[in-house]
């Protein structure tokens, strides 16, 4: 076993109504993600929050909402998270972004070898 690596985690927090060029926001940042060849990325779609609006998206049974909060998370390292920042604030606006180091466990990574990453559970 090899020792542990690190790595970052980009998070961005949109609404389900989000859109870039008229495609849903979600796709199109996971779309860009794929290009710009990001180890992984997974679309979070939640059941209930808000954002700065402070409008409450809801998937409660007698709420028909297309405000349902979405996170869409990439995981690569960290030269890659860097370079990939900029395209997704410019696609978000004023949406929230995050990021965090992760810590690999040892012998695993952000490599693009066939490694499962989370893009792959979709």
């Amino acid at each position: 076993m090899g020792r542990p690596s690190k790595g970052q985690r980009l998070c961005v927090y949109i609404s389900e109504s989000d859109r870039f060029h008229h495609q849903p926001l979600a796709d199109a940042l996971i779309d860009a993600a794929r290009r710009e060849g990001i180890a992984g990325a997974t679309a979070l779609r939640g059941i209930e929050g808000f954002g700065a609006s402070r409008r409450l998206g809801t998937a409660r049974i007698l709420s028909a909402s297309d405000r349902l909060p979405v996170v869409v998370v990439f995981i690569d390292e960290q030269p890659n998270i860097e370079r990939f920042i900029p395209i997704a604030a410019d696609m978000i606006g004023d949406g929230l972004m995050t990021v965090e180091t992760v810590d690999f466990p040892a012998g695993r990574s952000a490599g693009h070898g066939r490694r499962t990453m989370p893009g792959d559970l979709q």
